[in-house]
């Protein structure tokens, strides 16, 4: 009976072999970023209603979308809960007026237009609501990819139900054929499982997501010097990660009294300083022969 021709599977040896591609050592990105000319107004954030000014934008002019959305909660009274104190959150925090239904389908159904074949959006909900931005993006011709869960430390304590501890985050493409995803890590799951942050003393608006976790979509969604939209501004966390990565950002916050801590944290933060080439963040030979001790066969080859 002939031999199977079949290779034997190696545990870990793809992973050890794997390359991000594409990829940008920090003089490529910085001049891909410094060479950026997009149709909006890149790198600003305008207080104004994104629902109606999201019309006005050009078609095709983000790269990326990363939107948190108010969660349709009245964080007055509950900061106490969220381990803050009420003086550090700032006031001007503005809900959602009238049908979360009808607001999530208003907001959401201007996403299309304005992004590129290429394109891609990261919307996060919590399960409160989450059946309001499925159904409005059902009501699109956008394509859910994935549901991704936000796994964090912290949840408010309950008593007769369980505790909740994550957020959703939609991940939703213009075209699925073509849509832009670089694959960093090597076996990405939808479990993200992220500490929420916590910053004693600084002023904030309702709750911000993590930079960590920001970071994340940027890197897998985009490339340096791409434009990257955020319609609810919030504490900008979206804009801070972008300068840090070389991306340029755009976007609306409805509350102006934020606008001096805005610049105050974006001044902050240096252009590039969180950049790193994708294939750096990828585990070292070493870190992969420890897990898979089969590898060290290969690895002893490079090095002779």
């Amino acid at each position: 009976m002939p031999k199977s021709s079949k290779k034997k599977y190696e545990p870990g040896l793809a992973q050890l072999k794997y390359k991000v591609e594409p990829d940008w050592n920090i003089e490529e990105a910085k001049e891909l970023y410094l060479s950026a000319n997009h149709a909006v107004g890149q790198d600003t954030i305008r207080y104004c209603d994104c629902i109606k000014n999201m019309k006005n934008m050009p078609d095709e002019s983000v790269d990326l979308i990363i939107a948190d959305p108010p969660f349709g909660i009245d964080f007055s009274g509950l900061e106490s809960q969220y381990n803050r104190k009420s003086e550090n959150v700032v006031d001007g925090y503005i809900e959602i007026d009238g049908s979360y239904d009808n607001f999530s389908k208003k907001w959401i159904q201007e996403l299309f237009h304005i992004m590129k074949p290429e394109s891609s959006a990261y919307l996060v909900s919590g399960w409160t609501n989450l059946r309001s931005i499925l159904n409005a993006i059902e009501d699109t011709d956008l394509v859910l990819i994935n549901h991704l869960i936000w796994k964090y430390q912290f949840g408010v304590f309950t008593k007769n139900k369980y505790v909740s501890a994550h957020y959703h985050i939609l991940f939703v493409v213009k075209d699925e054929k073509s849509y832009f995803f670089n694959k960093y890590i090597y076996y990405p799951e939808d479990v993200w499982d992220i500490p929420r942050e916590y910053h004693p003393g600084l002023k904030k608006n309702g709750t911000k997501l993590p930079e960590k976790l920001v970071n994340r979509m940027i890197q897998f969604s985009s490339k340096p010097g791409d434009l990257v939209f955020d319609p609810f501004m919030g504490n900008a966390t979206t804009a801070i990660c972008a300068k840090g990565l070389y991306r340029h950002f755009y976007g609306f916050e409805l509350n102006e009294k934020m606008k001096d801590i805005h610049e105050m944290n974006l001044k902050a933060i240096k252009l590039g300083e969180f950049y790193e080439p994708l294939n750096a963040k990828l585990p070292s030979d070493e870190e992969l022969v420890v897990k898979y001790p089969n590898l060290k066969k290969y690895v002893d080859k490079k090095t002779e």
